[in-house]
């Protein structure tokens, strides 16, 4: 019994009174893996991708995944990931009590590989460093196409057409591409709040939610829209009717985000609250209008109808699984990928307002359709039911 997933040796798992063969949720996975993906925060939740195809290529596994707080947090309560740990002292230390047939290492970076380094893994798919240089190689020759794109921008930003999803995949071995979603897992607690979000924030009922992601991280401040092009966008949809628009975003987005909002009569969604009541305010909206950000992700992860800029960035990376549509900067010296840039136009000051108002029609055309085609009376909460993870 001590095999089974729920067993823990301490404290009854409380599936059952009884703790032998005879346990309806006696479930004894036969392989062991450990997931390494450090990196930012929308990148893990990206990472989520790789669960389908693991549970498809190895259905009876344990999953223990290694990221840095807070992006545990997104993880946390998945019902396919069956430990969390971070980067901290305590977390490291428990690794060392534990064996894993498989590791992924998803990160090209010394951190990752020094926990993979220092834990018992059998076989390894993805990066690791050289013990001798420090320089990050592929842990098998699957992972060659993955490295050699972040080795050179003419293939990275050119000549690379695949999504990064389809990259990592192809890297770790887990079989052909299948388009397989991020997986993103939302408590009951969470899709009940998500749904009263939904029902104060449609003030017209013929109409989607439109959430505006404003922010980025502060590594790639040109991946956001300038607080002007913010309120001419929402100036330029409350001229042709839209009445259900709100502004996501995260601490950091607060003071911005009520300057764009300001006597403009838009929602200020919660931004202080943590990164799960952000999946909640973007689980509560139909559209999500937002550069390439975590906020993106969040969209892409609950399903959302996306409508994604990019400027500095690959658009061609990132996987809308058909939900929406891209836009790209008219920036002729995008993508590039910059911390930092001096020109006195940037890429963010290059994107079309007809082209977004246009995605922003196309989307409610879509999300129109899809209400029209339910035949029962539509209801306030309708449009506003959490997806269930991909699982």
């Amino acid at each position: 019994m001590t095999l089974c997933r729920h067993f823990n040796g301490y404290k009854p798992c409380g599936k059952s009174r009884v703790c032998d063969s005879s346990c309806a949720f006696l479930d004894q996975p036969q392989v062991s893996i450990l997931l390494i993906h450090l990196g930012a925060l929308g990148a893990v939740l990206r990472s989520t991708s790789l669960i389908e195809p693991i549970k498809r290529k190895l259905p009876s596994s344990r999953i223990t995944w290694v990221t840095q707080a807070p992006a545990h947090r997104l993880l946390q309560g998945h019902p396919l990931i069956d430990r969390v740990l971070t980067t901290s002292e305590m977390d490291l230390l428990k690794l060392k009590a534990l064996e894993f047939d498989i590791g992924f290492v998803v990160d090209k970076s010394l951190e990752a590989s020094a926990i993979a380094r220092i834990t018992q893994i059998d076989q390894t798919y993805g990066f690791l460093a050289n013990p001798r240089t420090g320089a990050i190689e592929p842990a098998t020759p699957a992972a060659n196409e993955l490295w050699e794109i972040g080795l050179s921008d003419e293939k990275k930003f050119f000549q690379n057409k695949k999504s990064e999803v389809q990259l990592q995949i192809e890297a770790l071995e887990l079989g052909p591409y299948q388009r397989s979603e991020y997986s993103v897992h939302l408590t009951h607690e969470e899709r009940i709040e998500s749904d009263k979000r939904t029902q104060t924030w449609r003030q017209a009922h013929d109409q989607p939610v439109i959430g505006i992601n404003t922010g980025c991280s502060d590594h790639l401040p040109a991946k956001k829209l300038s607080i002007s092009f913010h309120r001419q966008i929402i100036q330029e949809m409350i001229s042709v009717g839209y009445k259900n628009i709100v502004l996501l975003g995260g601490p950091e987005d607060a003071v911005r985000n009520q300057e764009i909002g300001r006597e403009l009569g838009v929602v200020q969604s919660p931004t202080d609250k943590g990164l799960r009541d952000g999946l909640v305010s973007a689980n509560a909206c139909d559209i999500i209008l937002t550069g390439d950000s975590l906020g993106m992700h969040m969209g892409i992860g609950l399903r959302k109808h996306i409508i994604a800029w990019f400027g500095p960035t690959c658009a061609h990376e990132i996987e809308l699984y058909d939900r929406g549509q891209v836009i790209l900067s008219k920036a002729p010296c995008g993508p590039c990928w910059k911390r930092s840039c001096q020109k006195s136009l940037m890429c963010y000051d290059q994107v079309s307002l007809d082209e977004i108002m246009a995605a922003i029609s196309n989307g409610t055309k879509q999300w129109q359709t899809k209400l029209s085609s339910f035949k029962q009376p539509f209801s306030e909460t309708f449009f506003s039911v959490s997806p269930v993870s991909n699982i």
